[in-house]
C-alpha cells in the first residue's frame, strides 16, 4: 500500500481502477466493507483499488470551531485501510480552491481526470462538491454519463446500530472503548510525545509516560487496560486519563504505566491502544491507599491483555 499526497507526485498506475471516496475517520466495520466492495471492484476492471480521502478534513478549514477532533492521523488511517487491502490512499492536500469545485467539477477534475476511474463504490450518505450538494443519485448519473460503474453500499449494523465515525467518538467520549472497540477494525489508538511531569509516579514506585500533544480524540476521564507501541515492541499498559485528584491537580493529562517494562522515553512519541475501562478516577485518602488501587489497577490490566 502506498500513500499519496502530492498530485504532481501521482504514479500512472493509479489510473484506471475502482476508488471510493471519504473521510473514514477511525476505519471502522463500514469502511472495511467499502474497502471490501472496492477490492471486488477493481479486480473486475483490471486496476487498482484506491482511497481518496482528505488531509485536513474539509470540516477544519470551512467550519473549524465546528470541527470534531479526530480519531485518526493520516499515516495510521493509511495503515489501517492498507490491511484491508487496498493499494492506494490519496491524502489530497485540502485548501480552499479545492473546496469551491462544484460537485460536477469534483467529478470531472478528480475522478475522470487525475484517477480515470473504471467503477465507483460509496455509501448511501456519500455527499461531495461545494456545500456538500452533490449525493449519490447526482454521483450515479454522473458516472452513468462517463461509462464509471457505480456500486452503492447499505450501511454496516453493530450492535443493532450502524457503524459510524460519530458513533465511535460518542462512545470513547462516555469511556466505552470497549463499545468503540467493536465498531473499529483494529483497537483504538492514540499518540503523542512523552514529556516530564510531576515524577509523582516515580516516587510512588509506578513510573508513567506523560502524552503531550496529542492530535485524535482522548477518551474519557478514566483508567484503562491498553497497549503501548515503542521501537522495542509492544507492552502491557494502565492508561490514566485526568487530574490527578488526590494531589489536588484539576488539570487533565493522560499517562501510561507500561507494565514490568524499564526504559527512558522521554522525548520520544508514543503510541498507545485503549482495551477496556477499568474505573472512574477518584481521591484518595492517602499515598498508601493510591499505591493499593494502583497495584490492583495493573494487575486487572494485565489480566486483560493476558487474555
Amino acid at each position: 500500500m502506498e500513500v499519496l499526497r502530492n498530485p504532481s507526485d501521482w504514479p500512472p498506475a493509479i489510473r484506471c481502477g475502482a476508488v471510493t471516496i471519504g473521510n473514514f475517520d477511525g476505519v471502522h466495520w463500514g469502511h472495511a466493507e467499502l474497502a471490501r466492495r472496492l477490492l471486488v471492484a477493481a479486480r473486475r476492471v483490471g486496476g487498482p483499488a484506491v482511497v481518496f480521502t482528505f488531509d485536513p478534513h474539509p470540516v477544519r478549514l470551512l467550519r473549524p470551531r465546528e470541527a470534531p477532533p479526530p480519531l485518526t492521523w493520516t499515516d495510521r488511517k493509511a495503515q489501517l485501510l492498507g490491511e484491508l487491502g487496498v493499494d492506494y490512499v490519496v491524502a489530497y492536500p485540502t485548501n480552499e480552491a479545492f473546496l469551491k469545485l462544484s460537485a460536477s467539477e469534483f467529478f470531472a477534475e478528480i475522478v475522470r481526470g487525475r484517477l480515470a476511474a473504471r467503477a465507483m463504490v460509496e455509501g448511501e450518505n456519500f455527499y461531495f462538491g461545494r456545500d456538500r450538494a452533490g449525493d449519490v443519485a447526482l454521483l450515479g448519473r454522473l458516472c452513468q454519463e462517463a461509462g464509471i460503474g457505480l456500486e452503492v453500499a447499505p450501511p454496516v449494523l453493530v450492535d443493532g446500530g450502524i457503524s459510524s465515525s460519530s458513533r465511535v467518538r460518542k462512545a470513547l467520549l462516555a469511556g466505552r472503548v470497549e463499545e468503540a472497540n467493536r465498531l473499529l477494525t483494529q483497537p483504538y489508538r492514540l499518540r503523542g510525545m512523552v514529556t516530564h511531569g510531576a515524577s509523582r509516579g516515580n516516587q510512588l514506585g509506578f513510573p508513567t509516560a506523560n502524552l503531550a500533544a496529542i492530535d485524535t480524540l482522548v477518551p474519557a476521564p478514566g483508567v484503562y487496560a491498553g497497549r503501548a507501541i515503542t521501537g522495542g515492541g509492544v507492552v502491557p499498559s494502565a492508561i490514566h486519563i485526568g487530574p490527578n485528584l488526590t494531589f489536588g491537580e484539576s488539570g487533565s493529562k493522560v499517562e501510561a504505566h507500561l507494565i514490568d517494562w524499564e526504559g527512558n522515553l522521554y522525548g520520544q512519541p508514543l503510541e498507545v491502544d485503549f482495551l477496556a475501562r477499568l474505573r472512574e478516577i477518584q481521591r484518595f485518602d492517602g499515598v498508601e491507599a493510591l499505591k493499593q488501587q494502583l497495584t490492583t489497577d495493573i494487575e486487572r490490566a494485565r489480566r486483560i491483555l493476558a487474555s
